[in-house]
């Protein structure tokens, strides 16, 4: 069964900076998307960040765009996300998710959130993140 966990969660400043990492095991398609989420109380699940396995197509929202940086080492099937510059609103829980595509999807479908819902999606069970002010 495939497996994805992640880590590199804790507690830091405002503007200090930490780096996820999510190790996947197990998977099997040669052609996928991987994504960080999150999830503060009360609030809806985010997609923050994307990246196509295929290398050099990286996706952000824009409320992280130039602090977070996606990048995917599929040697190693480990994707992380390095977050810079942080701030109390990123409070949240961290997940990663994992989604194949098949022969017709392009590489631009890892930007959408809706994807990683499907049945060929993988999730982690999440590293807490904690901004204090």
């Amino acid at each position: 069964q495939v497996q994805l966990v992640e880590s590199g969660g804790g507690s830091v400043q405002a503007g200090g900076s930490l780096r996820l990492s999510c190790v996947v095991s197990r998977y099997t398609y040669s052609r996928h998307c991987m994504g960080w989420f999150r999830q503060a109380p009360g609030k809806e699940r985010e997609a923050v960040a994307s990246v196509y396995s295929g290398g050099g197509r990286t996706y952000y929202t824009d409320s992280v765009k130039g602090r977070f940086t996606i990048s995917l080492d599929n040697a190693k099937k480990m994707v992380s996300l390095q977050r810079n510059s942080l701030k109390y609103e990123d409070n949240a829980m961290y997940y990663c998710a994992a989604v194949g595509l098949n022969a017709l999807q392009t590489p631009g479908v890892c930007a959408s959130p809706g994807l990683y819902d499907s049945r060929d999606s993988y999730w982690g069970q999440g590293t807490q993140v904690t901004v204090s002010s």
